[in-house]
């Protein structure tokens, strides 16, 4: 009987990733939270989204101004941008945090990103680049080196036969 091949060892920038990972995860995570309950942070509990508030209007609604503000402004407040937007927070947050399915919420977590950076424009404080352009690069950088195996149940995750079947899974 052939012995499972050992995993090869973590090494100190593996270490780093997943920090970031999980750390970016926290940050979705906490979005989601705060604004699904309004824990007075960042959300007042009677604009929580369990009072009946709308998680996207506060940021939505001020992006009026800005050149793609009418098209944002739109979207501010509509009960499936809500959800989608809820959702997006929760899975990628869980997603980064738990280390499974990074490329999914790689690719969600910067579509999101990108269109937030897309909602301020024209920035106030540089040309072209803010943190949401960072984060999405970060996150990519998450997917392509398997950020998920180091303090994560990715080498788990991805030894599955459904992530086998289909890798974008992993």
């Amino acid at each position: 009987m052939d012995a499972e091949p050992r995993p090869a060892a973590a090494r100190p920038v593996d270490y780093v990733w997943a920090v970031a990972r999980i750390g970016i995860g926290w940050v979705f995570l906490w979005a989601f939270l705060d604004k699904a309950f309004g824990w007075g942070l960042a959300t007042p509990a009677g604009k929580a989204w369990l009072a009946g508030g709308s998680p996207t209007t506060g940021f939505l609604k001020g992006t009026g101004e800005n050149a793609l503000g009418g098209f944002f402004s739109a979207l501010a407040g509509q009960v499936w941008v809500d959800w989608l937007f809820m959702l997006g927070l929760l899975g990628i947050g869980a997603a980064l945090v738990l280390g499974a399915g990074l490329r999914i919420a790689a690719v969600a977590g910067g579509l999101m990103m990108l269109m937030m950076w897309a909602a301020e424009l024209p920035l106030a404080n540089n040309p072209f680049m803010d943190e949401h352009l960072v984060y999405a690069v970060v996150l990519a950088g998450l997917a392509l080196t398997n950020a998920g195996d180091t303090l994560g149940v990715g080498r788990w995750w991805g030894g599955t036969p459904l992530v086998r079947r289909y890798p974008v899974l992993r």
